[in-house]
């Protein structure tokens, strides 16, 4: 059995034992003066509000006795502002898999578990918002922060963390460096110190679910980027190779990201990741020339809502996303250089990259089916080089203008297709003219075959003739009309009827039996 230990900035001492609500510690310091064993129990007060102050943990718990952090009492969440304290040092231990991104560097966190695992995080405010005279929010040296960090280094794999109704706001990170922890929730894998011994380091258990993180830069929640991304180099991921090297069991739920500077959720070098019932809002606010311009910048003005980065068979559904902010990426959707990612039943709107992208040569096996795009911005698929992707049973209703395959341009270049394979899907153009479409723009690989169009003065070769736009609400009952914002609560749910304009009226799949 454990110990528990109680915590309260309005009624604690520091000279108490701790051990009683009543006889409880004042500051997060003797927390972090204790050597946590498994079992042990850490409750903060509601109410309470830890300023300046921050909770590094170095151990955890075991299966049988697994650690906890969590609130105790009435009123509202209790609140670690770290304002820039919490510094420690953080080295992937070699370069990163793409050499120009930082790899090791100080950074602030307000939660830190370094080698913990079997280990619960639940029920805080977590905030990270110091005030620099002079710093700039663009200057290239500027601190990485993070509300909570995770490291997994010498410990082997770490097990069963969870993350569980924590609301992060207000952490101002570096907005360019990608890859060391910087945001809301960010997990990474560095290189032990003595890999032989302790063995690959990893993680095989991670949950976070029902937080809320917002105002954060640069990651929103990121999880799994590690010091062995060199074994995720081939075309098709093996199994094996990943469940070895990467992390396992990963699942991401029920979470709202809003207001980040950089990207929304990305799980990283996961074997078969499930990521669902997501929301996120106003993504990649940073990511543009006239903010994202200082020399140093490494090379990273790109970033998308959700989505899986060296992953063999990530699992989205049931996800939403609003409002992507428009920059060389800034799409809802994007399989990026993994083996078999998944989007089935998630819906995006007003994106201004667009829905979905399919990301350069070693993003294979992709599958896009059963999802709702609505008034996606640029253009609705942006196909990168990619080996190939199956697209097919969703609904494109899609705004004035924009192009169903986007022209995709990085610097004066424009950017080479890949293959796609468009079926089964209906597409409509909701401009107040039919539209001329370029349906194979610099993608010769891409393949249409029984798609409906409506409102298109023409169809690619083969594909049925293109009906009037006034046709569109023969097939659904109101097209256009799904939620353009969220109230922060999934909505993608069996029973939920705000998307219910998107069920069909005739004999075919229905998207939307959930």
């Amino acid at each position: 059995m454990g110990r528990i230990f109680y915590v309260s900035s309005m009624h604690g001492d520091d000279t108490n034992s701790g051990q009683t609500p009543e006889d409880a510690f004042r500051s997060l310091r003797k927390i972090n003066q204790l050597e946590i064993q498994p079992g042990d129990q850490i409750f903060l007060e509601r109410g309470s509000v830890f300023i300046g102050e921050y909770l590094h943990l170095y151990a955890g718990g075991t299966k049988e006795a697994p650690v906890v952090v969590d609130a105790y009492g009435e009123g509202a969440l209790p609140r670690i502002e770290a304002d820039g304290n919490g510094i420690w040092y953080q080295n992937y231990g070699g370069h990163l898999d793409n050499v120009v991104h930082t790899w090791k560097g100080y950074l602030s966190s307000a939660v830190l578990l370094y080698d913990a695992e079997y280990i619960s995080i639940r029920n805080l405010e977590i905030t990270n918002n110091p005030c620099i005279k002079n710093e700039r929010l663009n200057q290239a040296d500027r601190m990485n922060r993070t509300g909570v960090s995770v490291i997994a280094q010498n410990h082997g794999t770490l097990h069963q963390i969870e993350f569980d109704h924590l609301y992060i706001h207000d952490v101002e990170g570096n907005i360019y460096d990608k890859h060391l922890n910087n945001g809301g929730i960010y997990m990474s894998v560095s290189r032990p110190d003595d890999e032989e011994k302790t063995g690959i380091a990893r993680y095989d258990g991670i949950h976070i679910h029902h937080c809320k993180v917002e105002n954060c830069r640069r990651w929103g929640i990121a999880a799994g980027y590690t010091y062995q991304h060199d074994k995720f180099k081939t075309l098709e991921l093996p199994d094996e190779v990943v469940k070895t090297y990467g992390s396992t069991n990963v699942v991401i739920e029920h979470n709202f990201v809003k207001d980040i500077g950089g990207d929304g959720i990305t799980p990283m070098y996961c074997f078969e990741p499930l990521i669902q019932y997501n929301i996120s809002e106003n993504i990649a606010v940073d990511i543009h020339p006239d903010l994202y311009n200082e020399e140093g910048n490494r090379g990273g003005m790109t970033a998308a809502a959700i989505w899986p980065w060296k992953c063999k068979t990530a699992l989205f559904q049931y996800n939403e996303a609003y409002n992507t902010v428009y920059n060389q990426d800034g799409q809802a959707w994007d399989a990026d250089s993994g083996d078999g990612t998944i989007y089935q039943y998630n819906y995006s709107c007003n994106n201004g990259g667009g829905c979905v992208m399919f990301c350069e040569g070693e993003s294979v096996n992709n599958t896009f089916r059963y999802n709702i795009s609505q008034n996606d911005g640029t253009g609705i698929l942006t196909p990168v080089r990619n080996v190939d992707a199956k697209i097919y049973g969703n609904i494109f209703y899609i705004k004035e203008g924009v192009d169903f395959i986007r022209h995709r341009i990085w610097g004066d270049t424009m950017i080479e297709g890949g293959g796609i394979e468009v079926t089964d899907n209906t597409i409509i153009y909701a401009g107040n003219e039919p539209k001329e479409e370029s349906w194979n723009y610099n993608s010769p690989d891409a393949h249409y075959q029984n798609n409906t169009y409506v409102n298109y003065k023409n169809t690619p070769e083969g594909d049925p003739t293109p009906t009037r736009l006034s046709d569109a609400t023969t097939i659904h009952p109101a097209p256009g009309t799904a939620p353009e914002t969220t109230d922060g609560h999934s909505r993608m749910y069996k029973g939920n009827k705000a998307f219910d304009g998107y069920r069909l009226k005739k004999d075919g799949t229905d998207i939307l039996k959930r």
